[in-house]
């Protein structure tokens, strides 16, 4: 499925999984994949958002898109790195950058915007805790974890671009070390994120665990925050059942014509499960 080298020795890129830019207007936003994917899950979503006017750009994050050998010889370090390598391409065209981030790519947009001058920040099942079904608390210590690989399952999706479904068939050891290395950095910065930010999961996600999104919205420095839960989808929001309506919510954040509701209960941050589907953390207007 994958060329491990090129002619001149080097990593190939799996086809349909190249980074893309669509040229758009003066907004850029910057759109960071998740762990083991690839640009092509935010595809259509990048597709999406430039009907809508704006410029986007998704990198594809270091080690993704090419053999799972080359994902384990990357760092946290790395990842964050072309996560900045993005946002300095978009900021030399663009007059503001908003970050777009799923699963691992919405770790990326928390700690990217910790540093950098950020307009706007969406978060897409972006993960704090991880599912208990993941069994993550069964990870060995990094020093055994050397050269080993776990399975990696996920279902065919119908109606998305042919490289989403080409996706790694293992994932490194040492890799989801680093990735939870990335996770722990973030929480220790998220004081720092002061920029606007829409916080989107769903109640069925069985990689992020739910909690995470009302611990994001605890936890950074910005009054205008919000928190939608879906209910019919999974944990890949820009490709599964409701991504139209994820499409759709995203624009509208990114464009200002999104109206923070107040917060209800303090109760609705702890049991997700028990919420209606949308909640507000805020009694500020954008």
């Amino acid at each position: 499925m994958f060329s491990k080298t090129g002619k001149g020795g080097g990593i190939m890129i799996q086809k349909g999984a190249e980074p893309f830019f669509l040229r758009g207007g003066s907004h850029g936003v910057l759109l960071l994949h998740g762990f083991t994917g690839s640009p092509a899950d935010l595809l259509l979503l990048g597709q999406s958002l430039q009907r809508q006017g704006m410029t986007v750009l998704a990198p594809r994050i270091a080690g993704h898109g090419t053999t799972e050998e080359d994902l384990s010889r990357q760092t946290g370090e790395d990842f964050l790195d072309s996560a900045r390598d993005g946002y300095a391409l978009l900021t030399g065209c663009c007059k503001k950058v908003s970050v777009v981030g799923h699963s691992m790519g919405g770790v990326l947009a928390f700690l990217l915007a910790a540093e950098c001058k950020v307009h706007r920040i969406v978060s897409l099942a972006t993960p704090v805790f991880i599912a208990p079904e993941r069994g993550a608390d069964r990870l060995p210590p990094l020093k055994f974890c050397r050269g080993r690989y776990v399975p990696k399952q996920r279902k065919p999706m119908k109606n998305v671009p042919d490289a989403v479904n080409e996706t790694y068939l293992t994932m490194p050891l040492v890799s989801i070390h680093e990735l939870f290395g990335l996770m722990h950095t973030m929480t220790e910065q998220l004081g720092r994120v002061d920029r606007p930010t829409l916080i989107l999961h769903s109640l069925g996600d069985h990689t992020a665990d739910p909690k995470s999104a009302a611990y994001l919205a605890e936890h950074i420095a910005t009054e205008r925050k919000d928190v939608i839960y879906l209910k019919r989808s999974g944990h890949l929001l820009p490709l599964d059942k409701e991504r139209d309506k994820v499409f759709a919510l995203t624009a509208k954040f990114l464009l200002g014509k999104y109206h923070f509701r107040k917060h209800r209960h303090a109760e609705e941050t702890k049991k997700p499960q028990e919420t209606e589907q949308r909640r507000s953390v805020t009694k500020a207007k954008d």
